[in-house]
């Protein structure tokens, strides 16, 4: 079994910063990667950011600058630094884990999602 727990969204102003937390556990062998996902009402989920084991990044367009993806291998944690927040980053985010577990499966596990508003 493995769980995804994610934390760390909110309200914030126009210009504002959040930082997103998720940390896997449980029967977890390796993660080669992880990411952030996003999903505005009636828009399709979107890639924000990814990282892999080897801290090579990968990001949209739309958060180049911004956002900063970074991960703690120790503790299967990746985190997403979000600056300079415009109410177009409003949206549901995803965490994403791409899981080798113990028993060897290659497993996609997501987060149950977190409110991320950008409002005045």
């Amino acid at each position: 079994q493995v769980q995804i727990v994610e934390s760390g969204g909110g309200l914030v102003q126009p210009g504002g910063s959040l930082r997103l937390s998720c940390a896997a556990s449980g029967s977890i062998f390796s993660i080669p990667a992880m990411g952030w996902y996003r999903q505005a009402p009636g828009k399709q989920r979107e890639l924000v950011a990814t990282i892999t084991s080897g801290s090579s990044t990968n990001y949209a367009d739309s958060v180049k600058g911004r956002f900063t993806i970074s991960r703690d291998n120790a503790k299967n944690t990746v985190y997403l630094q979000m600056n300079s927040l415009k109410p177009e980053d409003t949206a549901v985010y995803y965490c994403n884990a791409q899981i080798i577990t113990t028993t060897l499966r290659e497993i996609d596990y997501w987060g149950q999602g977190t409110q991320v508003t950008v409002s005045s």
